[in-house]
C-alpha cells in the first residue's frame, strides 16, 4: 500500500509541476484551479493500474473522472478570458520577483499534496478484491456520490445561468439551491467525497482513509472554500450580510425570516 500511495504522490507532484511550467508561460497561477479536478482523475487511474487482477477495478476512476472531468471542465470555461484570479494577484504583488519560484511550493505544491491525502480512498478501494455482489458500502457510497455531484453540478448551472442575465448584475444569487445553502456546490463537493470513502469501506481495514473527506471538508468549510470567498462577498456586497442571515452556510435547511429593517 505504501509503495501504491509513494507513486500516487509522484502522480500528482509531476502534474502540479508541470501546470506551474505552464503558469510561467501564461503568467497565470490561477489555472491550477481547471487541474484539480483533472489531478484526481489522473491519481485515480494511477491506482487503478496498480491495483490487482481481481481488485475492484473500474467503479472508483469511473466516478472520479465523472467529477473530476465535470468540475475542471466548468472552471476552466467560468475563468476563461478573466486572468489571473485576485488571491493569486495578490500573492504576485507581495512575494514580488520571487512569486514564480515560490508559487511552485506554496499554490502548485501544496495542492499536490493536499489532492494526494484526500485520494487516499481512492488507492484503498482498488485493494480489495472484486465482490459477487456490490456490498452495502459500495452501494451506499454511489448514493451519496449521486447526491453530492449532482448539488454540486445543479448549483454551479444555477449560479452560472443567474450571473448569465444583466439584470441580476450586483445582486446576490439566492434562488434553487442557493436558497438552502450558500455553498451547494462546496456541500456537494463533500458528499462526493464522504460517497467515495464510504466506498472504500469495503475493503477491509480501509477506515484510516477517512483522513481524506475530513480534509477535504474541512478545507471546503474553514480554509480555501466557504470562508475565503465569504470574506470577499461581504466586502463586496452589502446584501450579501442579509443572505447569511437567513441561509445556512453549508448543510442545506430552510431558509430563516428576513430580519426587518
Amino acid at each position: 500500500m505504501l509503495s501504491t500511495l509513494s507513486i500516487g504522490l509522484a502522480a500528482a507532484i509531476s502534474l502540479m509541476v508541470a501546470v506551474w511550467a505552464l503558469s510561467l508561460v501564461k503568467r497565470d497561477a490561477s489555472i491550477v484551479d481547471a487541474f484539480w479536478g483533472l489531478g484526481f482523475v489522473l491519481v485515480a487511474w494511477v491506482y487503478y493500474a496498480l491495483a490487482p487482477e481481481d481488485g475492484r477495478r473500474l467503479l472508483v476512476p469511473l466516478l472520479v473522472t465523472l467529477w473530476g472531468v465535470r468540475l475542471s471542465g466548468y472552471i476552466a470555461w467560468r475563468n476563461h478570458g478573466r486572468g489571473e484570479d485576485y488571491r493569486y494577484r495578490e500573492m504576485r504583488e507581495r512575494w514580488g520577483p520571487s512569486f514564480p519560484l515560490a508559487s511552485l511550493f506554496v499554490v502548485f505544491g501544496l495542492q499536490a499534496l493536499i489532492l494526494w491525502v484526500v485520494s487516499w480512498p481512492l488507492a484503498a478501494a482498488q485493494r480489495g478484491p472484486a465482490p459477487v455482489w456490490p456490498s452495502w458500502p459500495e452501494l451506499a457510497g454511489a448514493a451519496l456520490f449521486a447526491i453530492g455531484f449532482l448539488f454540486e453540478s445543479i448549483g454551479d448551472l444555477q449560479l452560472a445561468w443567474f450571473k448569465s442575465r444583466p439584470e441580476n448584475r450586483g445582486q446576490v444569487m439566492d434562488r434553487g439551491l442557493w436558497r438552502y445553502t450558500r455553498h451547494p456546490n462546496y456541500f456537494g463537493d463533500a458528499l462526493v467525497w464522504w460517497g467515495l470513502w464510504l466506498v472504500a469501506l469495503a475493503v477491509p481495514g480501509a477506515g484510516w482513509t477517512v483522513v481524506g473527506p475530513l480534509l477535504m471538508t474541512f478545507l471546503l468549510m474553514k480554509v480555501s472554500g466557504v470562508a475565503l470567498l465569504e470574506q470577499k462577498l461581504r466586502e463586496t456586497r452589502p446584501a450579501y450580510r442579509d443572505y447569511v442571515e437567513r441561509t445556512s452556510a453549508f448543510f442545506p435547511w430552510p431558509p430563516r425570516p428576513s430580519n426587518p429593517r
